[in-house]
């Protein structure tokens, strides 16, 4: 029997939390906080393998916020950890891994985690990610009466899922959320055989070979073809500060956090379509915007920066960048430099959120397949990578443009290469 998730509140905190004899993990989410719906069933999963071990709570943050003050709880969500009533670890917030969600667990219950027993798994196709890229090609894989698995280090939908509308995905009507549109292509998947198994984190991988062996921390897995589709993620500013103020006035979505800032001022890092677009939503909380960019023009579509232009509470600096966050419980201000004339000058500021850009999730492949300069996997036109048996997929691919359009192109090339690959290998037999 399952460890259910506890639902407290300001009431019942001491009792659930503070006074708790057990380890304790307190999730603050929000409603209509995409990274708060994908943490949910994360959280859940978890609570089943370390309930007996530690209590999971969840506290609705919109209707405590006194509390959520009090701790200083500023962003959704917020991951905290209790032992014999005091806070430990580092807190988490916004888009939290499965990988740093169980190493900050199994750190606060050292010696008492529980063991689980190894698993083999044998296959003819092995997707790694389950984004749209890794889903789609698992589609056309199991369609065609492959045995496929996909496995993620986290849920189904990758960063699809926490994005809260897509408007320019083609077939839909208008917009349509992340969450639904990747629940109708895990479903699709699944209904045509592929097993999903998520929460797996890659430890070890051997390309070598006909079969490619993966291990995780309780499974491995042989396969003779890999697609590799673990996608990206959003970078991290780099600016001192950055880490102690993340959840407390750092934030990376708008959706998320914006409404948290209502009348406040704030900065937007970054020039491309995301920082110019989030720039004009903010503008519904706050009271003014100044985007801030290491260019002096902006990389965003000529509409975004029309809008940006037409409103009057955004204003811009050009060819600088943040290199501190500074402020005490949270931030107040952030420090700016020139890249031109080395100056720095200090602008109030309540909240910064940050688009830069992306980080492939490559570490787990370097130095097995080429990657370029910046860690992206190098493939042929056919999506093969320099392995034979191995394909990429998505946005870990070296590409010009990163759009889940492109993503689910390249799951369907992968696939059928993948296909043609496996029909091969067996016609050699």
């Amino acid at each position: 029997m399952s460890v259910p998730v506890v639902e407290s509140n300001e009431k019942k905190f001491a009792e659930d939390v503070v006074r708790n004899k057990m380890p304790v993990i307190v999730n603050f989410y929000s409603d209509d906080c995409p990274p708060c719906e994908a943490l949910a069933p994360l959280f859940e999963r978890l609570a089943e393998k370390y309930g007996k071990h530690m209590k999971f709570v969840r506290i609705l943050r919109q209707q405590n916020r006194t509390l959520a003050e009090r701790l200083g709880v500023k962003s959704s969500p917020t991951v905290m950890f209790y032992r014999n009533g005091e806070e430990v670890c580092q807190r988490l917030t916004g888009y939290i891994t499965n990988p740093e969600l169980r190493r900050s667990i199994e750190d606060v219950l050292g010696d008492s985690c529980p063991k689980t027993e190894r698993q083999r798994y044998d296959c003819d196709a092995l997707v790694l990610g389950a984004g749209p890229a890794g889903l789609t090609a698992a589609i056309y894989l199991a369609r065609a009466k492959i045995n496929t698995v996909v496995i993620d280090q986290g849920l189904p939908g990758g960063q699809v899922a926490t994005t809260f509308h897509i408007s320019n995905y083609p077939g839909t009507n208008g917009t349509v959320r992340g969450a639904d549109l990747m629940r109708n292509m895990t479903d699709q998947a699944m209904s045509f055989g592929a097993a999903i198994d998520s929460l797996r984190e890659v430890r070890e991988i051997d390309l070598t070979g006909e079969m490619k062996h993966v291990k995780t921390e309780d499974a491995d897995y042989y396969a003779r073809c890999v697609i590799i589709a673990t996608g990206a993620e959003p970078r991290k500013l780099p600016a001192e500060g950055e880490r102690e103020f993340r959840g407390r006035g750092v934030h990376y979505c708008a959706a998320c956090d914006g409404a948290l800032y209502q009348d406040r001022r704030l900065v937007v890092v970054g020039g491309g379509n995301s920082a110019v677009e989030e720039a004009v939503f903010l503008t519904r909380y706050a009271l003014h915007v100044t985007v801030v960019h290491q260019l002096d023009h902006f990389q965003a579509s000529g509409v975004a920066q029309d809008e940006l232009r037409k409103n009057p509470v955004i204003d811009v600096i050009w060819e600088s960048e943040v290199r501190k966050i500074q402020g005490d419980h949270s931030v107040n201000s952030v420090l700016l430099e020139n890249l031109k004339t080395k100056k720095t000058t200090t602008l109030s500021a309540e909240g910064i959120f940050v688009y830069i850009g992306l980080e492939p999730r490559s570490e787990p492949f370097k130095g097995i397949v080429d990657l370029n300069e910046l860690g992206y996997v190098v493939t042929n036109e056919d999506l093969s990578t320099n392995i034979p048996g191995v394909f990429a997929a998505g946005d870990i691919r070296d590409k010009q443009i990163r759009q889940v359009a492109t993503a689910v192109g390249d799951g369907a090339i992968a696939g059928m290469m993948a296909e043609k690959y496996l029909a091969e290998i067996k016609s050699r037999h």
